[in-house]
Order: C-alpha cells, then structure tokens, then sequence
C-alpha cells in the first residue's frame, strides 16, 4: 500500500531540475507525478516513478543526492469538501502529515493525494478502513512507464 518516492537534492540554480528530468527522458524513464520545494540554496524535488529502481540507479550514478522514501496515496472525488474529509479522518486518528501533493491522473474520474506520514505503516492500520489507499497498481496503471 505504500509507495517508493524519489526525492532529490538539487541546488536552486537554473539547470540543476532539467539536468536530473532529461537525464531520466533520455533513459526513458516517465515520471508520473512531482513536486519542487525550494529553499534559498537548494531544492527538494520528489517524483512518483513507476520504475524507481531504474531512475534511483540512474540518478545516483550521474552523481545526484537521492532519498526514497515510503508514501501513502489516498483516492479523493475531485469535489468541494473532498480533501477536508480526508483530513478529518487523519485528525481524528491523529495521524501527522509531513507533505502532501496531488495526483491528477488514472483513477477513474478520481484523484490521489500523496501523503508523507511520519509513521506511514501506523497511519495505514489507523485509516484503513475509513479511506480509499490506492495500491501503487491502480495509480500507475493508464500511465506509460
């Protein structure tokens, strides 16, 4: 229930995204999702990868900071309201969200949110019967790798 998410390290200077996004095109590697945060000197883009293994591999021998980390995706109805519920499931179980971004694509008419949980397996047990967790098949599903 849980997905591989590629995070990177990257200076925040002009170049340094496009540098790690072509080299995983040039190899073929489609990214399904991502997200940039940035600080004044460096960024953190994370990437929802079919095939991370192979972009992890990639990236790290061209020399790029990589983390993977586990995270949670839950399907919301693209409706007002959709995500508040959601969220009121997660603080009721008391359920901390480190981040969170969307994910538009291949859900029948429906989105995921992607949660970085500080404990994801907890927050699985806790939620699971409330929330619709999207298993990393369903979300990659229509997507071409």
């Amino acid at each position: 229930m849980k997905l591989k998410q590629i995070s990177l390290f990257v200076e925040n200077k002009p170049g340094t995204v496009n540098a790690a996004l072509k080299l995983l095109a040039d190899n073929g590697v489609n990214i399904s999702t991502l997200s940039l945060s940035d600080s004044k000197f460096f960024g953190v883009l994370r990437l929802l990868i079919r095939d991370w293994e192979k972009a992890r591999d990639l990236l790290e021998a061209h020399n790029f900071a990589v983390k993977i980390t586990d995270v949670v995706a839950i399907e919301v109805d693209h409706a007002a309201g959709s995500l508040s519920k959601i969220l009121e499931v997660l603080d009721r179980h008391q359920v901390n969200i480190e981040y969170l971004y969307a994910f538009a694509a291949g859900l029948h008419g429906k989105a995921a949110i992607i949660f970085r949980f500080a404990d994801p397996d907890d927050a699985i047990e806790k939620i699971k019967s409330e929330l619709k967790i999207v298993e990393p098949l369903d979300l990659f599903r229509e997507i071409p790798n």
